[in-house]
């Protein structure tokens, strides 16, 4: 399974939750790439967040996020060096 563009904007605006707090949301301006504008659109369409230009997560948003969030951590490089 491939992901798609819209899906990866859409992993993109997940990725800028804080997700220590649930009391900070996000707001996607009308002034933003087409891409997140569209994509937080999305997200809201399918429940994930409260508003259509961003707002907070819902409790399915939050999941998605948390998840987003721990996959970019596993994907990202590590520069630990490794003794012999």
């Amino acid at each position: 399974m491939r992901c798609t563009r819209e899906q990866m904007d859409e992993v993109d605006i997940l990725v800028r939750y804080n997700l220590q707090t649930t009391h900070q949301g996000i707001k996607v301006h009308s002034s933003a790439s087409k891409e997140h504008v569209e994509a937080v659109k999305r997200l809201y369409e399918k429940g994930l967040v409260t508003q259509r230009d961003g707002g907070y997560l819902t409790d399915l948003g939050r999941k998605a996020a948390e998840h987003a969030q721990a996959l970019i951590l596993m994907l990202a490089p590590h520069h630990e060096t490794v003794a012999s």
